[in-house]
């Protein structure tokens, strides 16, 4: 951390996620300044959880494939615009097709996900993905708040814990139940706490582009219904884990599918982030950070790609 004390970054980090309240002439007081403030945020430890995301990166077969290509390259903008007289100019654009809610990392919008097609608060499925301009009712990820852009974090590394201190990945088709969470938690000596987002490791990150096959397949591990009820029951408002589907494969609960999609979004309205690189924040131990996550405001969108950062004193 450089000369940024601990109470220093703790006090920006603070204010960054609009945890402190203050008023009159004390907030005055205690405030930092821009500089020391900017100064005490730059010296946190950062991590990036998102993968680099090419046309070999894995995409569940149910979404749409992602392509990219140059539209202009330089030699041809050159051609064209930098044969003018006194210019010297060329530049490349792209044309992107791209899979809206699962990138690298990936995060679905809050009506991405129906019950009975109800959405959340009772929304009317139909009618409110009726028009062209995406999912209405307030709940694609344009709307996506602001207040969650910058919030408060806990990793749970279950992987980790379950095997003992070791890194090694949980195994396919694995279930993390609400008795798992509680033992990582107090493991780790942290505190999930009202209005957090949530990490889980399962260990599965490794595996995103190096064995896509394993990665996508129908055996992998996450929470089920038990470790749904726990997150509700915590207040969490965004959850995410390491895996392409955050929910275990297969589901446990008859022929019912992401029933814990349908638990988080439509019945409680709390976001899901998908395919995160956990492997960072694990080496480090980090496991209390300030997330910093920012969807594309895309109107009416079901999700968007992520570029995910944390920050750790």
């Amino acid at each position: 951390m450089g000369t940024v004390s601990r109470r220093e970054w703790l006090t920006a980090a603070a204010s960054v996620a609009g945890t402190v309240a203050m008023a009159g002439p004390a907030a005055a007081q205690t405030r930092p300044s821009p500089d020391e403030f900017v100064r005490a945020v730059k010296g946190a430890r950062l991590f990036d959880l998102s993968f680099t995301w090419n046309e070999q990166s894995p995409i569940l077969g149910l979404n749409p494939p992602y392509a990219f290509a140059l539209n202009r390259t330089h030699r041809m903008t050159h051609e064209i615009f930098g044969q003018a007289p006194g210019s010297r100019v060329s530049w490349a654009s792209e044309i992107m097709y791209f899979s809206g809610q699962h990138g690298a990392p990936t995060i679905d919008a809050i009506g991405h996900i129906g019950r009975d097609l109800k959405l959340f608060g009772g929304v009317d499925a139909v009618t409110a993905t009726s028009t062209p301009g995406g999912i209405g009712a307030n709940l694609g990820i344009e709307a996506f708040p602001a207040d969650l852009m910058v919030n408060r974090a806990v990793l749970l590394d279950v992987a980790r814990h379950v095997a003992s201190g070791r890194p090694d990945p949980l195994p396919p088709g694995f279930e993390i139940t609400a008795r798992h969470l509680d033992e990582t938690m107090k493991a780790q000596g942290v505190d999930v706490q009202r209005g957090d987002s949530l990490l889980i490791r399962t260990g599965w990150g490794p595996y995103f582009g190096t064995d896509n096959a394993k990665y996508l397949g129908e055996q992998s591990p996450g929470p089920g219904q038990d470790a749904a009820r726990w997150i509700i029951a915590r207040g969490v408002r965004l959850a995410g884990d390491d895996t392409a589907t955050f929910e275990k494969r297969p589901a446990a609960y008859g022929k019912e599918l992401f029933s814990v999609h349908m638990m988080l979004l439509a019945d409680n309205g709390i976001y899901i982030v998908e395919n995160a690189n956990l492997e960072p924040l694990s080496a480090a131990r980090a496991h209390v950070v300030c997330l910093i996550v920012a969807p594309l405001r895309i109107q009416g969108a079901s999700g968007s790609p992520l570029r995910v950062i944390a920050l750790a004193p």
